[in-house]
This record gives structure tokens, C-alpha cells and sequence, in this order.
């Protein structure tokens, strides 16, 4: 399958800003099931662009404008060619050992209903399930600093709060996961559509990727952009800036499968 996305973030200001500097992780690379055809990141302004890879073997690109300015944005767009691999994903950068992604972190620390829900699935495949039947996924900014044990708690979250509740429960379970940020086209569609989340399950020496969003692995219409332990090592712009003020923030994501002719629109 061939997919192209293309990712608009515009940012605007209630008071001019002396410099921004972000962080963006929006590069996808190429493994076992994902090639990438073409990629770039434009601004609408004077910058400097810096890219590198951090801890986790993502790419990223460092970017710095200084003002006085009130808005700009970020576009990206690329073409990636994708192909069922049964949800294995082999070959992904990574330069850690898979022992690290065993280590919970605030966002994804079990309680005892965490750990019970473990217990009662045992497997990736079927904590999924559970997953996703216990968890309710509703289309919405995430709230930051939202844990695992809340989410579960609550019934419900974001794709990036239930990809937390799920990596919680197989790292309960013995597993290492990793958290992976990027798109799919099936979450692709109305207003409220948002850019995806899910895990990577390591089964037998093998990366397995799952979305507990639909209890099932992750297929040929996902495009893994980052990974990490959580979503704060796999963000997609993450900065900080020079100024004071409200910051606004509008996300367009439109995501088109080319081979079907078929487009779907993504929203953030």
C-alpha cells in the first residue's frame, strides 16, 4: 500500500515570541514492512534546521526562529510504502537492549487493577482484548500527564492513553513494549481525528506490533513514525519559547491511500 500524509501544524501567539526552539519527531524510516518514497519538513519562516537521532534510534529534527514573530508552521508531507507483515515489525532502529522497554515510567506505573488485568490476559494478544474492551477510545487533545492506572480507572482515553494502558499490562505481564507515535488510516477520518498510537510487543525474539484501540495487531495501513518507553520519548514537537502570551495550536493531517484512490482526513 501506498500512503501519503501530509502533517500542517501552525502555531499562533496573543504576543510576539523572541525565539522558538522545537524539537520534532516526525520522520518515519524505513524497516521489514515500511519503506519511505520521499519526505520533507518546510517552514513559513527563517529558521535553522538541525537533524540527528535521539536515545531511542528516532529521527529528529531540532528547529530554531527567532523573532519577533506571532505565528508559523510546520508542514511535512511523504509518501511511505507499506506491506502486511503480520504485524512483525523487523529491522527498526533502535540502538537499546530490548530490557530496557520491560522499565515502567510515570505515565504507564500498574496498580493492582493494572496488574490483575495482567494476570487474567497473560498473553499480548489477549491483554489487547481486554484492552480494548475496557477502555473506551474517544477523539480528543491528550491531556498530558494522564497515567495508565487513570485510563484504566476511567474506562476511557485517548489512542495515546490505551497504547500506555496496554504497554503497562504486558510489561506487568514480562514483556518488553515500546511505544510507538504515527498514523493510521483507519483512525484517519472526522473533525476530531488525530494522529495514532500503539505498542511493540517483543514475542520470542520477534517485535510484534499491536493496537489495543481495536484488540488486534497493527497492519499494513500504519506508518511508525517514533518510538519509545512513552509518549514523552516519541512526541511528535516538543519545545520550548521565548516570550509570554496564550499559544494556540491547529494540527491538519491528511492521510490518502494513492494505490486505492481513496483519501481519508486526519485532524489534531
Amino acid at each position: 500500500m501506498r500512503l501519503t500524509i501530509d502533517h500542517r501544524s501552525r502555531y499562533s501567539f496573543s504576543e510576539p515570541q523572541a525565539r522558538i526552539v522545537q524539537m520534532l519527531r516526525v520522520t518515519p524510516q524505513d524497516h521489514g514492512g515500511q519503506t519511505v518514497a520521499g519526505w520533507r519538513i518546510d517552514i513559513d519562516q527563517d529558521c535553522r534546521l538541525r537533524e540527528g537521532r535521539d536515545g531511542f534510534g528516532n529521527i529528529t529534527t531540532m528547529l530554531y526562529i527567532d523573532g519577533p514573530l506571532t505565528e508559523f508552521a510546520i508542514s511535512v508531507h511523504g509518501e511511505v510504502l507499506t506491506e502486511a507483515c503480520g504485524g512483525r515489525v523487523s529491522g527498526a532502529p533502535d540502538p537499546l537492549p530490548p530490557l530496557v522497554y520491560t522499565r515502567q515510567t510515570a505515565l504507564t506505573r500498574a496498580d493492582t487493577a493494572i496488574e490483575a488485568l495482567a494476570r487474567e490476559g497473560g498473553a499480548p494478544e489477549a491483554i489487547s482484548r481486554l484492552v480494548q474492551g475496557r477502555a473506551r477510545l474517544f477523539k480528543s487533545r491528550p491531556v498530558l500527564g494522564r497515567t495508565a492506572a487513570q485510563t484504566l480507572a476511567e474506562g476511557q482515553g485517548t489512542a495515546r492513553d490505551i497504547a500506555h494502558l496496554f504497554a503497562s499490562a504486558v510489561r506487568v505481564a514480562g514483556y518488553p513494549a515500546r511505544f510507538v507515535a504515527g498514523h493510521c488510516l483507519a483512525f484517519s477520518s472526522g473533525p476530531a481525528a488525530r494522529p495514532h498510537s500503539w505498542v511493540e510487543v517483543l514475542i520470542d525474539d520477534e517485535w510484534i506490533a499491536f493496537d489495543p484501540c481495536v484488540g488486534a495487531r497493527a497492519e499494513v495501513d500504519y506508518v511508525r513514525v517514533a518510538a519509545g518507553l512513552d509518549a514523552s520519548d516519541a512526541t511528535p514537537i516538543s519545545g520550548a519559547r521565548e516570550g509570554g502570551g496564550i499559544e494556540m495550536l491547529d494540527v491538519d493531517v491528511d492521510v490518502e491511500v494513492e494505490d486505492a484512490g481513496q483519501a481519508r482526513q486526519q485532524q489534531s
